[in-house]
This record gives C-alpha cells, sequence and structure tokens, in this order.
C-alpha cells in the first residue's frame, strides 16, 4: 500500500526497527530501515569528521540509487534532525513526513542547541571522558523495556559522532509545505523532552497529531501498536 523510508534515532541502527519490517510487510507495505555512517553495521566506519550533514546524505544516497518516489517519511528521535534536512532537499518525492518521539529543528538549530543547558553539558562531558572527544556513548533505554530487548539493543547500540548533535541544519522552508504527522509515545519517561514538539504541532497548521501509549521507543516496545498506527496514516 505504501513505501515508508525510516531514518533512525541517534546510537542505533536499521536493526532496531527487525520488529517493525515483518508487521509492516504483513500489512502490505514496503519498510526501509537504512543505517547511518559510524553506526550499527557500519561502526567501523566511524570517524571524528562524521556530522548531521553526513547522515542526511546516507539517507538521500539511497533515495537517489533506489530512486523512492511518493513514500512516506519517518524520523524518529535524532532521527527527526535527519529527515528534516532530507526533506527539505526532496521534498517533491515525499508523500507524508511523519515525526515519532523526534526533534523537530527550525532552520539553524542542533540537536544540541535543542537540549536543556544541563543534558547539553552533561553529553559533552560524556564525549570528553568516555568518547575519546568525539564520541557520545548512548543513553540507557527507557525503564519500561522488557529485559530481553535490553540485552538484544544495547550491545549493538554504539557511540554516536558528536559532530552530529552539533552541527546546525540549514532549511529552506520546503518542510512547512508537506503533510506532516507527529507521534508522541506518552507513556511517563525521566526527562521527556518531546512533549513540547508534540504541542507545536497541536497548534501550528498543516499538522496531524497523534499519541501512543508507549515510551521513546515503540518500534522496540510496542510494535503491534505502532504498525497499525502506521498502516492507519499511510490509510489517511
Amino acid at each position: 500500500m505504501a513505501t515508508f523510508l525510516v531514518a533512525h534515532g541517534a546510537w542505533s541502527a536499521g536493526w532496531a526497527w527487525k520488529k517493525m519490517r515483518s508487521r509492516m510487510r504483513a500489512l502490505g507495505h514496503e519498510f526501509i530501515t537504512p543505517t547511518y555512517t559510524g553506526v550499527g553495521e557500519r561502526a567501523h566506519l566511524a570517524r571524528p569528521d562524521i556530522d548531521l550533514e553526513t547522515h542526511i546524505s546516507d539517507v538521500l544516497g539511497l533515495i537517489e540509487y533506489e530512486d523512492l518516489r511518493d513514500f512516506i517519511l519517518i524520523g524518529h528521535s535524532y532521527g527527526g534532525m535527519v529527515s528534516t534536512g532530507v526533506a527539505d532537499r526532496v521534498a517533491d518525492r515525499i508523500s507524508q513526513f511523519v515525526y515519532l518521539d523526534a526533534f523537530v529543528p527550525r532552520d539553524g538549530e542542533s540537536l544540541l542547541s535543542l537540549q536543556p543547558e544541563a543534558t547539553r553539558t552533561r553529553m559533552l562531558e560524556m564525549a570528553r571522558t568516555a568518547g575519546g572527544g568525539w564520541r557520545v556513548p548512548a543513553n540507557p533505554m527507557p525503564p519500561d523495556t522488557p529485559q530481553p530487548d535490553v540485552d538484544w539493543a544495547m550491545p549493538r547500540r554504539m557511540m554516536q559522532p558528536l559532530k552530529t548533535f552539533e552541527q546546525p541544519l540549514r532549511l529552506t522552508g520546503a518542510v512547512e509545505k508537506l503533510r506532516r504527522s507527529y507521534i508522541y509515545c506518552s507513556r511517563p519517561a525521566p526527562g521527556d523532552g518531546f512533549r513540547r514538539f508534540y504541542e507545536r504541532a497541536q497548534k501550528e497548521p498543516g499538522w496531524k497529531h497523534y499519541e501512543i501509549y508507549a515510551s521513546h521507543n515503540p518500534h522496540i516496545t510496542t510494535p503491534d501498536e505502532l504498525a497499525s498506527l502506521l498502516h492507519g496514516i499511510a490509510a489517511s
């Protein structure tokens, strides 16, 4: 019925969406989950100069070489930064744009600039003390994540190049013309920083907005519910 393309979150990769691929195929959709340079199965390519533009280029390259058109773009968490950069450049190829508990940047903003000062300071300190000055160690999984999923996911979560969080995003305004949806993960979690983007989607024109009772990684903890919601968005 539809083709979905996922821009995954920080420290993560295409592997994290394994549960979703079979469920979306069963609903008749194509579900594409590429991995950015320097993480996941591409961790061997990690280097200090990888920045946000590198990850945007990763996804743009896949779109170009697979000749994807009329697809639904999903940005999860940090993937909201990547997907916004992608959508700004190939808006004519995108049918809908879905932010899943994701950052929604404006022109000139970086992920670090969207963080509270205390969080920004903590991330920079972690990069200095544990990441060799250029990588940020992964955050822990949300506390409601079942232990088997924690055991599966945490060894696969790679440190993220710091420049991907530091580089400002430059936008032309093309994204604001797309059909956009925001899915907010409403299960309480410490340090939830995404509700403000959900509230923004409720106030600004051009948005649809949804809630899913899950913590930050519904593709891992509640894949059936997320698949059903995405299926409905595709059919809308």
